[in-house]
This record gives structure tokens, sequence and C-alpha cells, in this order.
């Protein structure tokens, strides 16, 4: 598997979802940003971090008794919380239920205190009032107050999953703003990293041209004479060639 570093996370968290996203649109990948998921309270900084999955499926009681029967004392959604590692994004697969919880206060609440980097569910979490105020990344498509067992059994850690119409697997980077989620697979990383930075920097250059006046005729594309005039506004960019978080 393919590791990123703390720098990589840095230049990550300075891009825009929606960079990130065309970024992989334009490298052929379409199905990337995760339908209906959005912050549960989004405090301006990013959620960056590599995937740990957990798969639900619908509630069923026998099945649900079968498996109490012959794993007692395992509880995958407390597992969860205690072997997500540090910096990493709990990704629950609930297949877009949201009638009973994926999870609540308590259960992010350790993810947060433990050094994970956020929580993102296709259902919906509880106690939202509360895990608000966590100042901890969490996105779902909305407040479920049901307790899970309601309508979500826990079957699998770590495997690959579903979310928000998603394919996310262990370990690719799942990147959050006040937008939503989008997905990077591990191995395109640092090559969506380069390919984004470029297109926030042609986005960045364009947003200060509308503001003094120019047509967007000359900007998409650029005319020779736009092109020269980005060529020394690049030149002139502090080195990391950014706008401030990633707009």
């Amino acid at each position: 598997m393919v590791e990123i570093d703390s720098a990589m996370i840095e230049r990550l968290r300075r891009l825009s979802v929606a960079d990130i996203a065309t970024s992989l649109v334009n490298r052929g990948l379409r199905n990337v940003v995760m339908d209906g998921v959005v912050p549960v309270k989004f405090s301006g900084a990013n959620m960056i971090g590599p995937a740990f999955t957990l798969r639900f499926i619908p509630a069923r009681d026998d099945l649900a008794a079968e498996l109490g029967a012959r794993l007692p004392r395992e509880n995958l959604q407390r597992r969860a919380a205690e072997e997500c590692p540090p910096g990493h994004v709990l990704v629950f697969g609930a297949s877009g239920d949201a009638r009973s919880a994926s999870a609540g206060e308590s259960l992010l609440t350790r993810l947060h205190v433990r050094g994970c980097a956020g929580a993102v569910t296709d259902g919906g979490f509880r106690d939202t009032a509360d895990t608000a105020k966590l100042d901890f990344p969490l996105y779902h498509s909305r407040p479920a107050p049901l307790p899970g067992s309601t309508h979500l059994l826990p079957v699998e850690l770590n495997v690959l999953i579903g979310c928000g119409g998603v394919a996310v697997r262990p370990g690719d980077i799942i990147c959050g703003d006040s937008d939503g989620v989008v997905v990077i697979p591990i191995g395109l990383v640092h090559e969506i990293a380069d390919q984004a930075e470029a297109l926030n920097l042609s986005e960045s250059f364009a947003a200060e041209m509308l503001r003094e006046g120019q047509s967007l005729h000359d900007l998409y594309p650029r005319s020779p004479k736009m092109q020269d005039t980005f060529t020394r506004w690049k030149a002139s960019r502090p080195p990391s060639g950014l706008a401030p978080g990633g707009v």
C-alpha cells in the first residue's frame, strides 16, 4: 500500500473538495464524491485521513441473535472506535440508511480523544448538538435519533464498503470540507495532489482577474495575452502557490 506522510496530509488539507474532485474527474474517475453526505458542523478545518471502515447491513432479528450468540463479547462499533488508528477517518457504510444512528456521542468522543481524523457515514449520527461541540470533523446525511441496532447491524471491519454511493477501500484518502466528502484512491494521491494544486492556482488567478473586471471569454480558455499575465502572476506567488484554505 502507498504510504502518505504528514507533509502530504497538510498539502491535501489546503485543497478544496471541489478541486480534488475535478482533478479526479479529469483523471477519469467520476464517482468519487459522496452523495448527500454533509458536515454536522464545519469548523473551517478540512478533514484529511486514510479510511478505516465499518460495514453495516440492514438489521434482522434472527441474524443479530445468531451473531450475538456466536460472538457474545464482540461489538464491532466499539471495536471500530478502539481500533481505528490515530490520524485515520472512520467511514461507516450504512447503505444510506439514516433511520437509526451509525454512531452517537460516546463512540465519536472516543474517536476524537484517540486522535482519529474524523468520522463519515451515509446514514446519520445521533446526539448531534453535543457532538458538534467536539471540534471533530463529522459528516452524515442527517440526524438519526434512534439507536443503531433498530435498523443497522455491523458485520465487518476494515473491508471494501460503499458510502454515499462511492466505493471506499481501507487506506483510501478521505477529504472533507464545507461542500462534502471526496475519496482519493490511495495509489493516485500524489498525482491528484499535484493536479489539484495546479487547478487551485489556475482558479485563484481566474477569480482575481474576474474581480478586476476581466471577461470569462478571456479566461476560459485563457487568451494568449491572459496566459502571459498568468505566467507573471504565478511567478509572483509565494512558494506554496495555494490560495489560503484552498479556495
